[in-house]
């Protein structure tokens, strides 16, 4: 049996308690590997080393250009490993290996890397204009590193989530404790491995396996961690940031979504039917911005309707290894439940099964349910209002733009939204009106390393990759240097609180 190890002050570990815990295949419900059933002792020891990497180390007085030096050797070392990294991930997440090969592994490395460069852009030193009011003065701000960061990452995208939390927290100077979803936390144990590898300072790179309610909850009450990033559900989303509260600490939230997926009369059908499907379908649904609500204009519907039908024959559901699937299970045989359920009640409801709805047959043994499509839904139904988190897409009808819009934003959430149209002009002008962190326009699902990645409404706060993600771990210092000089009959202000003698 495959046991391994975590990183905490420079050296691969167990659990102080000495327990582990199984990693099991969604696909085959086979045991992939061990890992160490860290606790509150495991995480306050790997914030004891973090804080002292950041205190007393190296790390953040580093020059930024041997920061990245070293960040990029540690890429380089994973990408030497990247067949290996492309089966664990397919393994204990129950992707598909088709898309860790395509995207997962190579799409992480590059964003890290290009994230990890992008550091060097960031201005740390920001002139302010020339203050000669009430005396000169000359004033700038400094950006410096926020200190501990603890990285708590979902299990539906684990290397990615491993790579976002990691590149820009330690870029910017900072310390980390990398907190994998407990049932994905193999991938992020070969990240640890790599900072090892490539020589990063003691304590700079912490990774502490175990769950949520252990690990998770004691690194948002840990009064030595400064800031905590963290992509999962609103429900554990609230909970982060309630247990955050108490020490104030700086807090990252990337949540849960209910996005709309809207066509207009003129689009290219072709092109949208097969976006509604990667939309919605794409990981098996379980994508935080998925495209779960499909909003038709009237005037299209049926015939949309139609192309879906048929072309949902393509997803091809089954074995993981096999690199012709394109979609895998569902994550646990609880989750599969759960989906299952909202089937229930989007029948019960009064919507329209118009394809799948069961389990596939001539699959391996895993947790596996159909692509399933709902028609005639409406806004009071359970599948339009909450997020499902798996292969389940609610499609629902409108008449006029503001109906389209109204039921855009007829949600709590806010991660993402999606437009088709011909007309690109009137496409942003709908886009615009649409409350969410990200849409897209005759396209679905692509993230750019460069670009803001984040949620309006209970979707979360702050934004993650490119210049605004790396902010996000940066503190704003102003500094005011006087310009007078020692003549004191000048500093009149002083007299507020004291007479001149």
């Amino acid at each position: 049996m495959d046991v391994r190890r975590m990183l905490i002050g420079g050296e691969l570990v167990e659990a102080a308690s000495g327990r582990t815990f199984e990693v099991v295949d969604p696909c085959r419900v086979e045991t992939v590997g061990r890992v160490p059933q860290g606790g509150a002792e495991d995480v306050d020891r790997a914030v004891a080393a973090a804080r002292r990497a950041f205190d007393e180390g190296p790390w953040p007085a580093m020059a930024p250009e041997e920061r990245v030096r070293l960040l990029l050797d540690v890429a380089d070392r994973l990408e030497a490993r990247q067949d290996e990294l492309m089966a664990l991930e397919s393994r204990q997440a129950g992707i598909p290996i088709r898309k860790t090969t395509l995207m997962d592994i190579p799409v992480g490395l590059e964003m890290f890397r290009s994230m990890v460069r992008a550091s060097l852009r960031v201005a740390r030193y920001e002139p302010l204009p020339w203050i000669d009011f009430p005396a000169v003065s000359w004033n700038f701000v400094l950006r410096e590193p926020v200190g501990v960061c603890a990285g708590i990452c979902a299990w539906n995208f684990p290397w990615l989530f491993a790579m976002w939390k990691s590149a820009p927290a330690l870029a910017m100077g900072n310390t980390l404790v990398l907190k994998p979803a407990s049932y994905t936390p193999l991938t992020a144990l070969e990240f640890a491995r790599a900072c090892v590898e490539a020589g990063l300072p003691p304590g700079v790179v912490n990774v502490v396996t175990g769950g949520g309610g252990t690990v998770g909850a004691a690194l948002c009450e840990h009064p030595g961690v400064d800031k905590v990033s963290f992509t999962g559900s609103t429900e554990v989303g609230r909970e982060v940031q309630r247990r955050a509260a108490a020490t104030v600490k700086r807090v990252t939230l990337e949540l849960g979504g209910k996005s709309p997926n809207i066509v207009l009369p003129d689009a290219d059908l072709a092109l949208a039917v097969d976006g509604a499907l990667f939309a919605a379908f794409f990981n098996a649904g379980q994508a935080c911005e998925a495209g779960t609500r499909l909003l038709l204009h009237e005037a299209i519907h049926e015939e949309f309707l139609e192309r879906l039908r048929e072309r949902i024959g393509r997803v091809r559901v089954g074995d993981t290894a096999d690199f012709e699937t394109t979609m895998g299970p569902l994550i646990t045989e609880g989750q599969r439940r759960k989906v299952e359920e909202y089937i229930r009640s989007a029948r019960e409801e009064g919507a329209t099964l118009l394809c799948g709805g069961g389990r596939p047959k001539d699959v391996p043994p895993g947790w596996f349910v159909e692509p399933t499509v709902f028609a005639g839904v409406t806004p009071g139904m359970r599948i339009f209002r909450e997020e499902i988190f798996g292969p389940v897409l609610a499609v629902t009808r409108f008449g006029t733009l503001d109906e389209a819009v109204a039921l855009a934003n007829d949600t709590t959430y806010g991660l993402a939204a999606a437009v088709w149209s011909r007309d690109t002009l009137g496409a942003l002008d709908l886009a615009r009106r649409i409350r969410a962190g990200t849409v897209w326009i005759n396209d679905y699902h692509l993230i750019h390393a460069d670009a803001p990645f984040g949620g309006y409404k209970q979707s979360g706060r702050g934004r993650e990759l490119g210049r605004y993600g790396l902010e996000e771990y940066t503190e704003i210092k102003h500094v005011h240097v006087d310009q007078i000089g020692p003549d004191r009959d000048r500093k009149f202000w002083f007299d507020y609180v004291m007479n001149r003698e």
